[in-house]
């Protein structure tokens, strides 16, 4: 048992929970996320305290916190927030007054649930399409959680927001904007505790309208595009000159040269880097263009480079164009300069 009580059991039930031992800044949609189980917040004050690390939660009903309450009281696990023990108790209070974070208070900024999707299956481009049609969009910001594929989204002010949330909470993207697999998303809206969000690049992830000259994350260049979809309706990943190469059951060596041999049979290989990931192998293979990398691509996914099914290939198309190959070793190589050369 733990040194320290989780809940004290002879206090008056109410249906705002006193939450303590939170991370250092807790959210309201982390609070949010490790109640609704239990039923429907309407109101929450986050960062409380000393060391700004414990909170209040009101559920809409009595009967749903001490819901709450009864299964951790009863739980061998305990309930955690990024993996910290979150101690749970009743407040003396029965409800949360004059808090600025709560779901139902208006602000600049809103919460956006797009329910049925998966994330790329609405473009950052789509989402500021939808909802600077009532007012100026500063920024967005996008990610994953356990409710589902999320946005926040800054207006001007809460009037402007206000508007958004009236008329699309509960409403569906357009057809028209969406892949063809989809077949609907729901917006569910709510008002976020941020009134500033902190955007430091430019990509498929986030995007600040207010500043041109943030840089571009490198490495999400490719999301920008809109999926591609196959005769099937599918997503299809962007092609690329360059394929991305894993390789699995590796009983046998694979060196560059092997993988040269390979994949040189579909047309000139300019170059080759091979590293370690994820416990396994893969490699990337530059080609020339775009075609000879798909008509390989298509011929080798799932090839054994030996008999009796040893080193797989499984192939996609990296987001690189041009490999930075420097070294001539049994890692990488660069075949467009001449054996010898060095630079």
């Amino acid at each position: 048992m733990s040194g320290q009580q989780q809940f004290r059991y002879t206090q008056t039930p109410s249906k705002v929970l006193h939450l303590r031992n939170l991370p250092w800044e807790c959210t309201e949609e982390e609070l949010v996320e490790l109640c609704k189980p239990f039923g429907k917040i309407v109101n929450t004050k986050c960062n409380v305290g000393a060391n700004r690390n414990q909170a209040f939660v009101e559920f809409v009903d009595q009967n749903q916190a001490i819901s709450m309450v009864s299964y951790y009281a009863s739980s061998s696990e305990p309930a955690q927030v990024r993996g910290k023990t979150v101690y749970i108790q009743y407040s003396n209070r029965q409800e949360i007054v004059n808090n600025k974070s709560s779901g139902d208070v208006a602000g600049n900024v809103l919460l956006v649930t797009i329910e049925g999707v998966e994330a790329g299956d609405v473009s950052i481009d789509v989402i500021h399409l939808v909802f600077s049609a009532f007012g100026f969009v500063h920024k967005i910001a996008t990610f994953e959680k356990a409710a589902g594929f999320q946005a926040l989204i800054q207006f001007t002010d809460s009037d402007t927001a206000s508007s958004a949330r009236n008329a699309l909470d509960g409403r569906s993207i357009p057809r028209y904007l969406l892949p063809e697999h989809v077949g609907s998303c729901h917006l569910r809206i709510s008002y976020s505790a941020h009134t500033d969000l902190n955007i430091k690049f430019q990509s498929h992830r986030s995007r600040d309208y207010t500043n041109p000259y943030l840089p571009v994350n490198p490495s999400a260049i490719e999301g920008t595009m809109q999926p591609i979809l196959g005769p099937d309706g599918k997503k299809k990943e962007p092609e690329s000159n360059v394929l991305l190469a894993s390789i699995e059951n590796m009983q046998y060596a694979v060196t560059v040269d092997v993988l040269h041999t390979v994949f040189s049979a579909f047309g000139t290989v300019q170059k080759i880097a091979i590293f370690d990931k994820n416990g396994g192998m893969q490699a990337l293979v530059q080609y020339p263009d775009v075609m000879i990398a798909a008509v390989a691509k298509e011929a080798l996914e799932g090839h054994c480079i030996y008999d009796g099914g040893y080193c797989k290939l499984h192939l996609s198309y990296s987001r690189h164009t041009d490999l930075n190959v420097k070294a001539h070793n049994d890692r990488s190589r660069d075949y467009t300069i001449p054996e010898g050369t060095t630079s």
